[in-house]
């Protein structure tokens, strides 16, 4: 299923209360037959839905939901977010945000463009990892930002999460933190991620794509499948509610500044306020580099967004995102 048909967004703002509803009054309201609501709910139940058909009562989706809405996400835009954003792009369903600006950035799309879907089919983090995609549980964000020189952009990602992070603390989330190069965390529980992806020459104008998936309410049988420690917002002890329109309105706000004058500040602008949220400062740690394992204990980020490790072997080295992976020692 692709972009869902009209009666079945009307129909998901009717369950998305999580109250019980009769299959008789959808009919009447949506004015489609009984076995018509029926089979719009099977189809809703492909992305993932919960909803209980409850014989002779009626359907109920097994938790409520926000559906992303481009009038509600703009209207809590800052104005100098809405100069910087220039056009908004909310779909149903995609394969991966990022890939669909990466594909308009071929076709001319402007830089500021945003897009957002309420699931992926194809949704992946860093090194091909896939992500976990509820319908509607979740945000799923990506900009295209066009920058002149690919070699500047050096710590992009950890400059993004800094950003993320201080959204966070100021929605009453005091324990996240990051985790070199683009994952959010609490409590050592991932929270959400950071892809940056980029298309053009080394020297030369290319088009920059910062792709952001954040838990926000995932169903139990979601997380469950999940290889790693994970957690989402309602799940944070001391967060207040917060709509997911809200939410996105509130990262392009601190992240659309960030690209547009990342050029002139890199990551060096950004430096301090990593370190603060840096979570595993200190700690052992296991880089694998394509098969070969280097042990030692971070040291700090460079002014590029590197990673300093004292090694175990070889002394002190600075290591880049690229195809490095980084386990933590248990403290």
């Amino acid at each position: 299923m692709r972009e869902l048909g009209e009666i079945h967004r009307q129909l998901l703002r009717k369950l998305a209360d999580g109250r019980l509803h009769s299959g008789v009054n959808l009919a009447g309201q949506l004015g489609v037959s009984r076995s018509g609501i029926w089979n719009a709910v099977r189809d809703l139940q492909t992305l993932g839905l919960e909803i209980n058909a409850l014989p002779g009562t009626g359907y109920r989706l097994d938790r409520p939901l926000e559906l992303l809405e481009a009038t509600a996400i703009e209207a809590q835009l800052a104005p100098h977010t809405r100069c910087l954003l220039q056009s908004l792009h909310i779909h149903d369903v995609l394969d991966s945000t990022n890939t669909f600006l990466m594909q308009a950035a071929r076709e001319g799309l402007a830089s500021g463009a945003v897009c957002l879907a309420e699931t992926q089919t194809k949704g992946r983090g860093r090194l091909g990892r896939s992500w976990q995609s509820p319908f509607a549980g979740n945000v799923y964000l990506s900009v295209l930002w066009y920058f002149a020189n690919t070699s500047l952009l050096s710590g992009l990602s950890l400059a993004a999460g800094t950003v993320l992070i201080r959204l966070l603390r100021q929605l009453g989330a005091p324990g996240v933190g990051l985790k070199w190069p683009n994952d959010i965390l609490w409590n050592e529980h991932k929270l959400g991620g950071i892809l940056v992806e980029v298309s053009g020459e080394m020297h030369g104008r290319c088009a920059v794509v910062v792709g952001i998936g954040l838990n926000c309410n995932i169903p139990h049988s979601y997380m469950a499948a999940v290889d790693q420690a994970s957690v989402d917002l309602r799940r944070i002890p001391g967060v207040a509610a917060v709509s997911r329109n809200a939410l996105v309105a509130g990262i392009l706000n601190e992240l659309l500044p960030v690209l547009a004058e990342f050029e002139r500040k890199g990551f060096g602008g950004y430096r301090e306020e990593w370190r603060r949220y840096h979570t595993f400062d200190g700690r052992a740690v296991t880089l694998d580099l394509g098969g070969q394992q280097i042990h030692g204990l971070i040291v700090d980020v460079t002014e590029s967004g590197a990673l300093l490790v004292d090694c175990d072997v070889g002394g002190r080295r600075e290591f880049v995102s690229g195809d490095v992976r980084l386990r933590v020692a248990k403290p």
